[in-house]
């Protein structure tokens, strides 16, 4: 065991796949489901990173993740691991934080998940994209599980929410930190400022003898123990059945608390400089165009013909803008951008440019809480993966004209532009 890489060791807790665990892989993630039929609650496990230079498997192939996904499928709820760019690298952080937020709209959309029953499970230096969900808190988010996490962004990487600034500002969301006792001194300094701030909004499970990736490096009983009461502490958190009662765990670690509703989340933007960094995860240590219908006959004159717009011609495309424009309407913050492309691009008409789904968040955020999102189609054109539009846009109060361009793809809205 001591000759494999360190992602490669065991699970402390050793499970595996089994007859009442079905894994279905769906793109970058895969989803592990229980036995029965009934709806569930979710948890999403987010690997950490970045990863040595060298990899022979993807993290949702380790078996630390899979062992508690399935750890916790066989507790009668649905999980998932997803696959992202932050183990390429920390310059990645940005199209990792889109890649989970796609993620969660995968996992939230699966039939045997209840979508206001999911938590998110971060580890290692995936602790940088936490604070996003620290701050703006989903109606859905029922629970955020920290794991050995790194929650200081380094030099020259895009800074982020960071955690510590925002810990306890849903007093109701609850919060586990897993800290390893022999954590590395750059990790173990902010996470001491992470719970000197997080007061008693924040669950805390210690390690003392644990190293940075105990739950594969140290096979103890403190290490095990460990991991089986933060697990206990999700199933508490999750276990809620669609009548609302909720399951009993083996032995909570604290109690269940209630929802809020979400805040527009509100993001800091920086300078985006690839940064050179240690890999935290290499351990050595223990459809047709519409067309005009032609003329079947000469014209009997030369006067110009009155022109006449043309009927549209329902398209896959025209679909999904259908949907984006739906949930616009019902000012569905999530549904909205659901329809979008984790890297979406959307030029708007004073020349600004926002690019994937968290600057869309930001952006339109106040807009759906204040509850105003109305825009009227005038006009609509479909040619194969574009739809184009006249609209009429009161968001500001009195209709304002303008062209909207969209170009969907593979389902979803990647680019669009409005000019007025």
């Amino acid at each position: 065991m001591t000759d494999l890489p360190a992602y490669l060791r065991p699970f402390v807790l050793g499970v595996l796949d089994g007859p009442d665990v079905r894994v279905d892989r769906l793109g970058e993630i895969d989803i592990y489901r229980p036995a029965g039929t009934a709806r569930t609650g979710a948890m999403l496990f987010v690997h950490g990173g970045p990863g040595p230079a060298e990899l022979v498997a993807t993290p949702r192939d380790w078996p630390v993740y899979k062992g508690y996904a399935t750890a916790v499928a066989r507790r009668g709820l649905v999980a998932a691991v997803v696959d992202h760019s932050l183990i390429r690298g920390f310059d990645q952080l940005v199209t990792a934080a889109d890649e989970v937020e796609a993620a969660i709209g995968v996992l939230r959309s699966d039939p045997r998940v209840d979508p206001d029953r999911v938590g998110l499970w971060f580890f290692s230096g995936a602790g940088l994209l936490a604070g996003e969900w620290l701050d703006s808190r989903p109606d859905w988010l029922r629970c955020i599980a920290l794991t050995y996490p790194l929650l200081a962004t380094p030099p020259g990487v895009d800074d982020l929410v960071t955690a510590a600034e925002v810990i306890g500002k849903h007093k109701d969301l609850p919060v586990l930190l897993t800290r390893a006792g022999r954590e590395r001194e750059e990790l173990a300094g902010p996470v001491a400022e992470f719970v000197s701030a997080g007061g008693s909004a924040l669950d805390i499970i210690d390690v003392p003898k644990g190293h940075h990736g105990f739950d594969m490096l140290d096979h103890t009983e403190e290490s095990r123990a460990a991991v089986t009461k933060a697990l206990d502490w999700a199933i508490a958190h999750l276990g809620e059945d669609p009548d609302g009662v909720t399951t009993a765990s083996t032995s909570p670690t604290t109690t269940t608390k209630t929802r809020a509703k979400s805040a527009p989340a509100s993001r800091k933007t920086a300078a985006r400089t690839p940064a050179a960094a240690e890999p935290l995860m290499d351990l050595p240590t223990p459809a047709a165009p519409a067309s005009q219908p032609a003329p079947t006959a000469p014209v009997p004159t030369l006067d110009p013909l009155p022109t006449t717009p043309a009927v549209p011609v329902d398209t896959p495309a025209a679909r999904v803008v259908g949907r984006e424009h739906a949930a616009y309407a019902a000012h569905d913050l999530e549904a909205f951008l659901a329809t979008y492309s984790p890297t979406a691009r959307i030029h708007l008409a004073d020349s600004t440019e926002l690019k994937g789904r968290r600057f869309l968040r930001e952006y339109y955020g106040s807009r759906f809480a204040a509850g105003r999102c109305k825009t009227e189609v005038v006009q609509k054109l479909m040619l194969g993966d574009w739809v184009v539009e006249h609209v009429l846009a009161y968001d500001t109060g009195e209709g304002v004209p303008m062209i909207a361009l969209y170009r969907v793809s593979e389902g979803l809205i990647t680019d669009v532009e409005f000019r007025a």
